[in-house]
């Protein structure tokens, strides 16, 4: 089966901010959900709004909107709101990716694992870093080990979280 692509802001505005979006299409192709919420967050910078509307215009990714008045509707609302004892209220961008993965039982991206580590427990959700994208374009032969550092460089230049100085760093991490 193949497994729809749920992007939250963070995970997809690390690759936006470096102009390195193909990636993740060349990776998820014909599979990558944008919430409504990530791209209201992401239109209020003009230069990403762009390159979202080009993807969207291109039919490189898909937008997805979450009801009102359905099951995921209120875990949405539940989750920005007033969640269970134990967990914390998460932001909508990452909420909204999340109902979307458990819905269509598709891959949740994301970096803040902090907030969401016990949603993803919780579900039972599959889920992939910005750091992990990387890997598996490497993996694909879709970037060298070099072409990834410099990736890297830029995205942390760009204020971008990742969980090491280099993408080098990283790769030695998970050995």
């Amino acid at each position: 089966m193949i497994e729809p692509l749920f992007l939250d802001t963070d995970c997809l505005s690390t690759f936006l901010v470096v102009g390195y979006e193909n990636l993740i299409l060349q990776l998820y192709a014909g599979r990558i959900g944008i919430p409504q919420q990530v791209y209201g967050e992401l239109r209020k910078v003009p230069f990403m709004k762009n390159r979202i509307d080009a993807l969207l215009k291109a039919n490189k990714v898909m937008l997805y909107q979450i009801a009102v008045g359905t099951d995921p509707g209120a875990l949405y609302l539940k989750m920005t709101t007033s969640p269970d004892k134990g967990y914390k209220i998460i932001g909508g961008g990452e909420a909204a990716a999340i109902v979307l993965a458990r819905q269509y039982n598709g891959i949740l991206g994301s970096n803040n694992m902090r907030d969401i580590l016990p949603y993803i427990r919780l579900f039972n959700l599959k889920h992939r870093t910005s750091a992990d994208i990387m890997v598996e374009a490497l993996e694909q032969h879709l970037i060298s080990e070099g072409q990834g550092n410099v990736i890297w460089r830029d995205m942390l230049q760009r204020s971008r979280k990742l969980p090491t100085d280099t993408f080098t760093e990283f790769l030695a991490s998970r050995k």
